[in-house]
């Protein structure tokens, strides 16, 4: 890990600075031009679930969304990674029903609801959760849709077998996607187990800068895959409670700026958006892996800076990218901000008027 990369959050406590957290950005437009290079941009690093909607692509792209219909809400789901609400676990079940398949098709794993309040209310009623409780469970069931398209139906459950595994045709039209959308060969790529048991390849963060620019614009992507980041963009914009859940930040953001971002978090502190607007894609990698008091107040600093904002989305922004600390009585103790570092380098971004 590079400790020379710059401070991007600060946490304050009272007025002093308590901790801090380093990482880099990296902002690229459509055409691999680089906007921002902020720290060391071309390490490798694991996208983890920042890149569902890449994931996503092969869903779209192969004619499987179409064949088994699936709604908005359904492909948002498959980008997700999701509280385990009872809609979220109702849309996924759904998914896999149209695919004639189960939740004991999913190779995903079980865990509780992400959600406190639906994991006790699992709890209340007695039940435990299952694979559709998962926050990758939509994009699982995604994966055993586009399975449909690679098969058919005729012995299917048998097909879907192992489909986490690298060598199965699912996961090498996934893996052959996330490739083209990042010009990283992933042959040659280092590569480990995501938490819901797919690979998982380490990426330069400016590439996947690139592949989100590819997302926002179209540029640079297949015919097929230029339409499927379309059309999961506008799915998402459309549907932002189901790539995430209540109280989350990319619900948050996206219910307010709908098309104009589309943001994904992912484990141990990287976060990507595509800007359409702008044409640009955004890769965060914050150090230490911290999401909620790091990761999020950088890329909600990134949209302040790179969009124009109504009041609204404005006050939003603003308590994401310097939200407040209260101890458990309430009381104000600190601050996250962005650092001035981050702030300095962000503001030659202004969107034109």
């Amino acid at each position: 890990m590079n400790s020379d990369n710059p401070l991007l959050v600060e946490a304050l406590r009272g007025s002093t600075l308590e901790s801090a957290h380093r990482g880099a950005v990296a902002i690229v437009d459509g055409d691999g031009r680089r906007v921002l290079a902020l720290g060391e941009i071309e390490r490798a690093v694991f996208p983890r679930s920042a890149v569902k909607l890449l994931q996503a692509l092969p869903l779209v792209a192969s004619g499987a969304a179409d064949a088994l219909k699936l709604a908005d809400a359904e492909l948002a789901l498959a980008c997700a990674s999701h509280n385990g609400e009872p809609a979220h676990v109702a849309t996924a079940r759904g998914m896999l029903a149209k695919a004639g398949l189960d939740a004991g098709a999913l190779e995903c794993g079980t865990h509780w609801p992400a959600l406190d309040t639906a994991g006790r209310e699992l709890a209340a009623h007695g039940e435990a959760p299952t694979a559709l409780h998962n926050n990758c469970s939509g994009k699982h069931a995604g994966f055993l849709c586009l399975a449909c398209a690679l098969h058919g139906r005729e012995g299917l459950r048998g097909f879907t077998r192992g489909y986490v595994e690298p060598q199965h045709a699912v996961m090498r039209e996934v893996s052959a996607a996330l490739q083209a959308a990042t010009d990283c060969d992933l042959a040659h790529a280092p590569v480990g187990a995501d938490g819901c048991s797919i690979p998982t390849f380490a990426i330069p963060l400016d590439k996947l800068a690139l592949a989100f620019a590819r997302v926002a614009t179209g540029q640079g992507l297949s015919a097929e895959h230029a339409r499927a980041a379309q059309r999961l963009r506008g799915a998402i914009a459309r549907a932002p409670f189901m790539v995430a859940g209540t109280g989350r930040f990319d619900t948050r953001v996206m219910e307010v700026l709908g098309e104009r971002v589309c943001c994904k978090v992912g484990a141990e502190g990287v976060y990507c958006a595509a800007l359409p607007e702008r044409g640009w894609g955004v890769a965060i990698k914050v150090d230490d892996g911290n999401n909620a008091r790091a990761a999020e107040v950088a890329m909600a600093a990134v949209i302040e800076a790179a969009l124009r904002l109504d009041t609204e989305a404005a006050g939003l922004l603003r308590s994401l990218s310097e939200p407040t600390l209260r101890n458990w009585n309430g009381r104000v103790v600190g601050q996250l901000r962005a650092s001035a570092t981050l702030r300095d380098a962000l503001a030659g971004l202004a969107a034109p008027r």
